[in-house]
């Protein structure tokens, strides 16, 4: 399995993931809006010199099977970034065999690229495999209000 960054040319790939992770949320209750992204703001924001965020692909011989989409933040108190993870989403087929891990290893090292604090994201409490496998990689769940769990991780 390879992790890469996505490329200009595969807006319509990322603009899929980000369908099929709002799909899998609506399967669970944790989302029940319309998406309003579309190719058009895709390129304006991820594609530009300053982006605003980032995806990575994990791709296997047979196709593209997850990414990961996320930016940075800035602590002023601190004076260094954190990584923040919007996105994570595999496909079904491909989940429990690592891909997830890869995704998560691949976002580790990218914030220690950057001196980040740490990394972080949050999930819904009715998602137990997903939280189950941050659970596994050693994050911790900093805050919890409602269905929303806040997850942050120092590997």
């Amino acid at each position: 399995m390879q992790v890469r960054p996505a490329q200009p040319n595969e807006i319509p790939l990322i603009f899929s993931f980000i369908q099929k992770k709002a799909e899998f949320d609506r399967r669970i209750g944790a989302y029940s809006g319309r998406l309003q992204v579309t190719a058009e703001k895709l390129s304006k924001t991820l594609f530009v010199p300053i982006p605003f965020s980032y995806v990575l692909f994990a791709e296997q011989p047979t196709g593209v099977v997850g990414f990961a989409l996320y930016g940075f933040r800035y602590s002023s108190f601190v004076g260094q970034p954190s990584l923040w993870l919007d996105d994570l989403y595999v496909d079904e087929p491909n989940r429990s065999q690592g891909t997830g891990t890869v995704l998560m290893n691949t976002l580790a090292e990218v914030a220690e690229a950057h001196d980040c604090t740490h990394l972080a994201w949050t999930a819904d409490a009715r998602n137990q495999r997903g939280l189950n496998f941050y659970n596994q990689i050693g994050a911790t769940i900093a805050e919890q209000t409602g269905d929303r769990c806040l997850f942050t991780w120092n590997p």
